[in-house]
């Protein structure tokens, strides 16, 4: 623990002048990724469904010294997905990092036993909704920019009680890839595979200890990670420490089976 207080310390500052979108970022993995690109100097743009979560996001931020400015978007509203992009373009007139972390997990059902609303909204949200607001991103960036989208590792190996959830993810997989292709060499698309990562969005993960104990003793590092160490991950990839580095997802999953 002592070792990861230091890593604190030693943030730099390769965001500086930068201007970095978030989705989902109130909570969880995507406030601790928008945490470490302000703190990298970033101009971070946050954003929820709900009001009350985006203003008491941007009070934490802003009060680490980060300069923060929070929008509501649902990332499968249509308007909300313009007005995201364009209220950031008319605050800080350009992008440079988009992070698309939204996702949902509405159902533990098996495949087969999955209602069509939830099939629907799985793919709309985990998915499709990357790609939209991508189409409304893309003329507002420029040559050196970056995009990073989360996945999981349940993308390589679907679990059954979250197994349509896992194939969007394994889309997404593919998404960066396509992606990559497009918009290529304006822009740097790559992904991020987190392992296990006790969120609220990941209860069901630590609320029982025994499961908590089972999901660590999976891993060759004996511990779940952390939403910090994603976010440290994400930065990487959209820095210009990775500059040479498109198209490819990287795990972050305490060495849990992936693939060879």
């Amino acid at each position: 623990m002592a070792k990861m207080m230091d890593m604190e310390t030693k943030i730099g500052r390769r965001f500086e002048g930068e201007v970095a979108i978030v989705t989902a970022s109130t909570q969880g993995i995507g406030f601790a990724i928008a945490e470490r690109l302000g703190l990298e100097g970033a101009s971070v743009v946050i954003s929820s469904r709900k009001q009350k979560n985006v203003d008491e996001a941007v009070e934490k931020l802003k009060n680490k010294g980060i300069e923060v400015f929070g929008v509501v978007c649902h990332v499968s509203n249509a308007q909300h997905r313009k007005d995201l992009i364009q209220k950031t373009v008319d605050k800080y007139g350009k992008i440079d990092v988009i992070v698309s972390n939204a996702a949902v997990n509405p159902s533990v059902d098996p495949l087969l036993r999955t209602l069509e609303p939830i099939l629907d909204k799985l793919w709309e949200i985990n998915v499709k909704a990357t790609v939209l607001l991508l189409q409304e991103a893309a003329p507002h960036l420029q040559k050196g920019s970056s995009i990073v989208i989360i996945s999981s590792i349940a993308g390589y190996n679907p679990q059954p009680a979250m197994a349509m959830y896992g194939v969007t993810k394994t889309a997404l997989l593919g998404l960066t890839k396509a992606l990559a292709t497009e918009m290529a060499p304006v822009t740097r698309v790559n992904a991020v595979a987190p392992g296990f990562v006790p969120t609220n969005f990941a209860a069901y993960i630590t609320k029982d200890e025994d499961v908590k104990k089972v999901n660590e003793e999976k891993t060759l590092l004996g511990r779940l990670g952390t939403p910090k160490d994603m976010a440290a991950a994400a930065a990487f990839l959209a820095s210009d420490d990775a500059c040479y580095i498109t198209g490819e997802t990287l795990i972050v999953a305490g060495g849990l089976p992936s693939r060879l």
